[in-house]
């Protein structure tokens, strides 16, 4: 029985998931996910398209995504299940939407994990070239899922150790970058990474969202800590603590690093926009420049290391959500089994799933372009219909008690708003995805349905 007072099924001692979790585990989980230095691969992207305000970019996303987060934590008191976005609809607005809330934050499940192992053996690769990226790739999903199948716990400890070394090198490069600054001083103005390096015309509010809508995506990931509500000591409180915390802890090291680097840059925002292909590499030569190739190959591996291990996170929450839909009969029930408190059989599912996606995307020339291109738009719509579901919660339905009209209505309007700009503003090729990935969610659905009711059999 859950909070809301709703029976879950299957929930003998075949289908449970075992409580070993703390705070300090769900921000680490949520943390890695994130990963510490996600701007640096968008940085000089950023730069360019918000004319220079690419801190400012950063502050205004962690403002947006807050909505997001907002409604995570409203949702995940009263229902505190492993199936996240799925168990919110699925309450909120009905089984049907929370099937298609729970099928399109699977795309986002499945493929964030394959794009971070792909990141992790394009890192190895450059560090030793006789290896191809592919192979690096393969065994960073085989030692990250034997982590997740030795317990949620383990690879907590584990993934506590990396978090630890990604934030030290961070700091290694917010002391470094201080330093440099305090005595040669900026190549750019102490204010124009808030308010823009003036290359490209005056300030421009345009620029700053357009930026806006990649930024976010650096976010994505936060959201997998609700996936542990299961797991977690101390009530689902702590996880609403965590995904908030996580959030706002996320946003203030994005903004750090992003304008400290815009400001030891030297190419300024009109370069960078005039030649795309410098755009990838800015964060990695501003580092160069500035203060030296040590420096930038410290971030590399740091990146390396991180990337695959923020696989591990994404990996985990994957398969707690293939395990919630298949508890709720959504999904084949031998994925729903657990043993010894793991759901074993979803985290190895959920890995061969990622497995094939990142190695097939490794042997491509253009593989990280397919995958990163599709990832973002089911996470976005999952997120829609989970500001949805506390509207239809605690408004329509009025079964939280008293309504309150800026937390329950306000809050979750203006952030449905937000995911749905951000969906608009995605390329054509990933609403394309989506969309049939969409698709082919509502035969399953409807096909349950004939399958369930009286004259399918």
């Amino acid at each position: 029985m859950s909070e809301t007072g709703t029976a879950v099924p299957w929930m003998d001692e075949d289908h449970r998931l075992r409580r070993t979790l703390g705070f300090r585990d769900l921000v680490v989980y949520g943390l890695l996910f994130i990963a510490p230095m996600a701007p640096v691969g968008v940085f000089g992207t950023l730069d360019a398209r918000s004319h220079g305000a690419v801190a400012l970019v950063y502050v205004v996303a962690t403002v947006a995504m807050a909505f997001t987060a907002f409604s995570y934590a409203q949702m995940v008191r009263v229902v505190p299940q492993a199936g996240s976005v799925f168990a919110y609809a699925r309450v909120g607005l009905g089984k049907e939407a929370g099937f298609v809330a729970g099928w399109m934050a699977m795309l986002d499940y499945l493929l964030i994990p394959a794009v971070a192992y792909l990141f992790s053996g394009i890192a190895m690769e450059a560090l030793v070239p006789e290896v191809s990226r592919w192979v690096w790739t393969a065994l960073a999903v085989v030692v990250t899922t034997l982590l997740n199948l030795w317990g949620v716990r383990a690879a907590a400890r584990v993934g506590f150790l990396v978090l630890a070394l990604e934030i030290v090198v961070l700091l290694v490069f917010v002391v470094s970058a201080s330093v440099v600054l305090a005595r040669e001083g900026a190549e750019r103005a102490w204010l124009s990474p808030l308010s823009g390096d003036g290359t490209q015309g005056a300030f421009a509010v345009s620029a700053v969202i357009g930026a806006v809508s990649i930024a976010v995506l650096s976010y994505l990931g936060f959201d997998a800590i609700a996936s542990f509500a299961e797991e977690v000591t101390g009530g689902s409180r702590q996880v609403a603590r965590a995904v908030l915390f996580c959030l706002g802890l996320a946003g203030v090291l994005f903004v750090a690093q992003t304008y400290l680097v815009a400001l030891l840059e030297p190419v300024s925002s009109a370069e960078l926009a005039a030649e795309p292909a410098r755009q990838g590499s800015a964060f990695y030569d501003a580092v160069d420049a500035s203060v030296g190739t040590w420096l930038h190959d410290l971030v590399a591996a740091s990146k390396a290391l991180g990337a695959a291990f923020a696989a591990l996170a994404g990996q985990a929450a994957a398969g707690r959500l293939l395990f919630a839909m298949a508890r709720d009969r959504r999904l084949p029930r031998a994925l729903a089994r657990t043993d010894s408190g793991v759901p074993r059989v979803a985290l190895l599912s959920a890995a061969v799933i990622t497995m094939v996606a990142a190695v097939w995307a490794a042997r491509q020339a253009d593989g990280v372009d397919h995958l990163v291109s599709v990832v973002d738009i089911g996470a976005l719509t999952a997120f829609t219909l989970l500001h949805a579901s506390v509207v239809g919660w605690f408004a329509v339905r009025r079964r939280g008690g008293a309504v309150s009209w800026w937390r329950h209505v306000l809050v979750p309007v203006l952030g449905a708003a937000i995911t749905l700009a951000v969906v608009v503003a995605a390329s054509r090729s990933a609403q394309v995805v989506g969309a049939v990935w969409l698709v082919i969610g509502v035969v399953v659905l409807v096909a349950q349905a004939c399958r369930e009711s009286p004259s399918g059999g």
